[in-house]
């Protein structure tokens, strides 16, 4: 059970409280929003930035029992600014979706209290994450990860023979999902939602019928190895939202397990001018679906 949490939010003062709360945080229906209304649990909020079009609330969340995940890390390499940590499949790196303690970053903090992470990775993802454990370091790769000087390899298990290298641009933006309200997905070049992505595929070995491929990234969009790869048809193996095309599953959710997707080598300036390459075994164990 861990401690529980305090949300804050602004709400647009023409809006009714309710009608907010649904919207915004779709994992509960009406009922539960007003079960917590009723019993207290969202109360005015005192702190914070004043709008003259906007009131702001607190919303208590009572203490919870967590699902089990993973609950270590190793780490990779750590000097006086840097940390980089291999995070295992099964372990979300920030609180999300009902996790809180049981992440990557609350671990981490154990160690370093002052570590940040300069990205993240998906939940089923393992692999190599950056903390930044100084101002200076921090400033300096926010800005390389702006600049796409920081360059990222992946390693995946996909379907199908891809006997080719590729570049992937299909473009990514949220979609309508029936539980989660949106979720990223492929979607048209040029409408509203679409948001630049390129992924460069490189086939290393074949696996009766599948692939193994690596990935560099030139964009960080969410779930974009996993959105681009099935958008050419070769999804990741056992991947339980994104088939192929690039689009989700009603069913399915993006922190759902089974696929292989490993952050294996990331390259980062380090502030002596010099860039850092780190390096782990690229291809590890999927976690149980």
């Amino acid at each position: 059970m861990n401690s529980g949490y305090t949300y804050r939010f602004a709400v647009p003062r023409d809006a009714s409280l309710i009608d907010f709360l649904c919207g915004e945080f779709p994992h509960s229906d009406r009922a539960t929003w007003q079960a917590r209304l009723t019993a207290g649990e969202v109360k005015p909020d005192d702190g914070g930035n004043r709008s003259p079009k906007t009131r702001r609330f607190a919303w208590r969340r009572p203490p919870w029992e967590e699902e089990a995940v993973p609950m270590t890390f190793e780490v990779v390499y750590d000097d006086a600014d840097v940390l980089v940590v291999d995070k295992p499949s099964g372990l979300p790196t920030m609180p999300a979706g009902g996790f809180l303690d049981h992440t990557l970053l609350a671990l981490v903090r154990r160690k370093a209290p002052d570590a940040s992470p300069m990205h993240r990775l998906g939940r089923g993802t393992s692999g190599l994450v950056v903390f930044g454990k100084t101002p200076g370091v921090r400033s300096l790769l926010q800005a390389a990860w702006r600049e796409h000087a920081v360059v990222k390899t992946y390693r995946a298990l996909v379907a199908g023979v891809l006997a080719e290298s590729v570049t992937i641009n299909a473009s990514i933006g949220p979609v309508v999902h029936p539980r989660l309200g949106t979720v990223h997905a492929a979607v048209p070049h040029g409408s509203p939602e679409a948001r630049t992505a390129v992924s460069h595929v490189r086939p290393i070995a074949q696996n009766d019928g599948s692939t193994w491929v690596d990935v560099d990234i030139d964009t960080g969009r969410p779930h974009q190895i996993r959105i681009h790869l099935a958008s050419i048809g070769h999804p990741l193996v056992g991947d339980p939202l994104y088939g192929v095309g690039g689009t989700p599953k009603s069913d399915a959710l993006p922190g759902d397990l089974g696929y292989t997707l490993r952050a294996w080598r990331i390259v980062f300036p380090a502030l002596d001018g010099e860039m850092k390459t780190v390096e782990i075994e690229p291809t590890a164990a999927p976690s149980p679906a």
